[in-house]
């Protein structure tokens, strides 16, 4: 602002050069930047595939499922595919039936109803995690190749009206 003297009052007026310069050499670096930005990578993105059913599971490779459910005395029912064994011949009867899964492919589905406790999971766990090993180092043996681990999946089965 400039005060004028004291007839002419103060005039309010911009000194719009340095702004000016500010804007162009905004203006510039933009410039410069800009190509820079836009640099990009080639990306292959997945296709997906849509059915309208789900595929039939393989007959050859049916997945294992052990259910654990409660007795009225307290101990717990131990099932594999539906026949009720041991729990502590689990592990010896699971193994040659895991190796006989496809190699990289080896699953157990655990069903467990809500009213088992956890020490009784824990214990079937144990047994599988312990097929597993042996069915590994049985196939090292016997074929060069130890199969892979047996992947466990969990499910929690809920009373009804609960």
């Amino acid at each position: 602002m400039d005060a004028g003297g004291p007839k002419r009052g103060q005039k309010s007026d911009i000194n719009v050069t340095p702004l000016i310069d500010i804007v162009l050499v905004l203006l510039i670096v933009f410039i410069i930047m800009v190509p820079g930005l836009a640099k990009s990578l080639p990306v292959i993105v997945p296709q997906v595939i849509k059915t309208d059913k789900p595929p039939t599971p393989d007959p050859n490779n049916l997945p294992l499922v052990l259910e654990i459910t409660p007795k009225t005395d307290g101990t717990y029912k131990y099932a594999l595919q539906s026949s009720e064994i041991d729990v502590m011949g689990l592990a010896d009867q699971l193994v040659p039936v895991v190796q006989l899964q496809q190699l990289l492919q080896r699953k157990i589905y655990v069903k467990v109803d809500e009213d088992v406790a956890y020490q009784a999971v824990v214990i079937a766990l144990d047994q599988i995690r312990r097929a597993s090993d042996r069915a590994k180092t049985e196939g090292l043996a016997k074929l060069g190749n130890d199969g892979g681990d047996v992947k466990v999946s969990a499910t929690l089965r809920k009373r009804p009206g609960q």
